[in-house]
């Protein structure tokens, strides 16, 4: 862990409140059109369809800018975006977590954190949803740690924002849909600048 935590990029001190937006939304300009690899749709669209999806559910603001921003890892780091498929665990949902835990709330940054845990405790607790899951997201979870022992599942259901991770996981299995029509990043953008701490 402390391997990884020195190759996330970029450096606290290059981010702060009034240039954390910005690079959120760069990221979605400059690496978002990559291809989500084993999915149809790129990873901006996959982040942005998750946002929808929560937004349908009418769930929480922070919910919605957590399903915005649950991949965000994938591009902060020094894992390369085809890690996971090339047999290598990313902890992409680490990296996300650590940069917005310093601007966001917990409300934002715990789903975020738990939506990896949120698949292998799903997978767990319900035998039947792994059969819902895409060929790249079994593969990544069986990179990622499979099915939870008990003191996992116990730790996950303990943590107050279990349940909301639980929704995200549902969201960022949802999205995943071919030229769905949805919003872009850009109509985030207020309220990615209204929840900052």
């Amino acid at each position: 862990m402390v391997i990884f935590v020195a190759q996330i990029k970029p450096t606290n001190s290059q981010l702060c409140k009034q240039t954390i937006v910005p690079f959120l939304l760069s990221i979605f300009a400059t690496r978002g059109p990559e291809s989500y690899l084993g999915e149809s749709v790129s990873m901006a669209e996959h982040m942005e369809q998750s946002a929808a999806c929560a937004t349908e559910d009418h769930a929480s603001d922070e919910l919605v800018i957590a399903a915005l921003l649950h991949d965000i890892g994938h591009f902060i780091s020094d894992f390369p975006l085809d890690a996971l498929e090339k047999g290598a665990d990313n902890f992409h949902e680490d990296a996300g977590a650590l940069i917005l835990e310093q601007f966001y709330p917990a409300a934002i940054s715990e789903p975020v954190k738990l939506h990896v845990a949120a698949k292998r405790y799903l997978c767990t607790v319900q035998p039947d949803y792994r059969d819902k899951l895409s060929a790249a997201s079994i593969n990544s979870y069986n990179l990622q740690g499979g099915k939870m022992n008990a003191q996992e599942v116990q730790a996950f259901e303990a943590n107050p924002h279990h349940q909301a991770a639980i929704k995200l996981r549902h969201y960022d299995d949802d999205g995943k849909i071919k030229d769905r029509n949805i919003y872009k990043v850009e109509h985030y953008s207020s309220l990615l600048i209204e929840l900052l701490k």
